[in-house]
């Protein structure tokens, strides 16, 4: 079982009950996917780039990402209906609190001048998590990387408000700023 798994059944659940007051274990919230994506850009053109990204994404997530296109055609950003533009990958269960693991004690330590991340959520208790390079990631072979991509990262919880789902992600380790 995932390290985090265990940390979140033996100490976070309760500590969640005790501090909303619930009386009952299945309303606390938890973490029901995270959902990555690395858009591509002007890469889409080139098959190399497009190839690049899906290994990094593979390395990073531990399954293969699908490519995502474009929907319509945008003259402006020279786009054609059905060019790629992006890769992403949907994790849950194991490797979604595996890779939550590695995230909040190898990856986020690793970026530079970090201060702590942005304590905003969407309104439902779900978080974005923006990351300007994937080589923050142990996994992505610096010496290999030609095109340094952002990663997006969705947190989706069964929160009902945002303090319940900063309170939930605060607990399993993810370092947010102080108010």
């Amino acid at each position: 079982m995932a390290r985090l798994l265990e940390e979140y059944r033996a100490n976070v659940l309760p500590k969640l009950m005790e501090r909303f007051k619930y009386w009952n274990r299945n309303q606390v919230p938890k973490i029901e996917k995270i959902v990555l994506n690395i858009g591509i850009g002007e890469g889409g053109r080139d098959k190399a780039v497009i190839e690049e990204t899906v290994e990094h994404m593979k390395a990073i997530s531990g399954q293969a990402p699908i490519t995502t296109q474009a929907k319509q055609s945008i003259a402006g950003f020279k786009l054609r209906q059905g060019m790629t533009v992006g890769a992403k990958v949907t994790l849950r269960g194991k490797r979604m609190y595996e890779f939550l693991d590695r995230l909040v004690n190898v990856a986020i330590p690793r970026i530079r001048d970090f201060r702590g991340l942005s304590p905003t959520f969407d309104g439902r208790g779900n978080y974005n998590l923006g990351i300007e390079e994937v080589i923050v990631f142990p996994e992505v072979n610096i010496d290999k990387v030609k095109n340094i991509k952002g990663l997006n990262i969705t947190m989706t919880t069964t929160a009902k408000t945002d303090e319940e789902g900063r309170e939930l992600l605060q607990e399993m380790g993810m370092p947010f700023k102080k108010k």
